[in-house]
């Protein structure tokens, strides 16, 4: 059996949603709610907040103090909480991590710096600002595929040299990279992409950051766990269960914070409205997230 690696982030981690009213308004009542529920009975044993599911493009810096607190306030010492603090401007990326310090988070979540597409020197020293910036741990966000900047595995392994960066969400799609930096370091891995969680903590990652958790997180866990237990053949059934839910949530053209809140809305739980630029889903897009979220949870026998 593979060994359950161990993090100041957690295990089983959702990027959450940022409830909004039916006007737009940060809903910190929701969010409670939401949160409470996603480290209950919604297999999550940490939180993203202010990550891009959480809609951080188009929320204030006091809404993402407000939002950290309360939620710091409803889960208690039940999840970590990790706040995204990335930016493309180092300065605004130290005063978000000092204020998510300030309002209760227990580690960082920070994005290479996007659009100036800073060479491999300048993404590490932006890193190491941050992480000497705050007294908090500090996971990297690799997700070339929005920031059109990746983190080098070299850069990596400079990076993991420093005391309090700890952990880094991959959506790079460079198995062997990823691969080679978490054998060479101690930096908790986490699967960014919900179709690479279980081929990633095959090869030593220690679990996912995932939007998908939002309405399926207890059957990721459930892959992870069954893996970690020793039943690989239960573990790729629950993956492969779960595999059409991800495709229409985050590779069918619409961001996953709008599938997302759909699906949310459609239960009855707290999500709202998405900011503009983002739109929501159609009725007929949402129907679909419906109908394979039933697929997905209900199983192949229906039941």
């Amino acid at each position: 059996m593979t060994p359950t690696p161990t993090s100041p982030f957690g295990r089983t981690v959702c990027a959450m949603v940022t409830p909004f009213t039916p006007e737009g308004e940060l809903d910190l009542d929701g969010a409670q709610a939401l949160a409470d529920r996603l480290v209950g009975d919604g297999g999550c044993d940490g939180l993203v907040l202010n990550g891009t599911t959480g809609e951080s493009p188009t929320t204030g810096d006091a809404e993402k103090s407000a939002l950290v607190r309360a939620v710091a306030e409803a889960v208690g010492d039940r999840a970590r909480i990790t706040a995204g603090v990335g930016s493309a401007d180092t300065r605004h990326t130290v005063e978000l991590a000092r204020a998510a310090e300030a309002a209760g988070a227990h580690g960082v979540l920070v994005v290479t710096p996007y659009y100036s597409r800073p060479p491999q020197e300048d993404i590490a020293e932006h890193f190491l600002t941050v992480a000497d910036g705050t007294g908090l741990p500090v996971m990297l966000y690799d997700i070339p595929g929005r920031t059109a900047t990746r983190i080098e595995p070299g850069t990596m392994l400079r990076l993991a040299e420093h005391p309090r960066i700890a952990g880094v969400k991959d959506c790079a799609y460079d198995l062997l990279g990823s691969a080679k930096v978490i054998a060479a370091t101690d930096l908790a891995y986490y699967s960014g992409s919900e179709e690479l969680n279980l081929p990633l903590r095959a090869v030593g990652a220690t679990g996912y950051v995932s939007t998908v958790a939002n309405v399926a997180g207890p059957l990721l866990a459930a892959a992870l766990d069954a893996f970690d237990r020793g039943a690989p053949a239960e573990a790729t059934r629950l993956h492969q269960q779960v595999l059409p839910l991800t495709g229409l949530m985050m590779a069918s053209g619409l961001p996953g914070t709008v599938t997302a809140k759909a699906l949310l809305n459609a239960l009855g739980l707290p999500g709202g409205p998405v900011r503009a630029p983002l739109r929501a889903a159609s009725p007929d897009r949402t129907e679909a997230l419906v109908k394979a979220y039933d697929a997905a949870v209900l199983g192949p026998s229906g039941v």
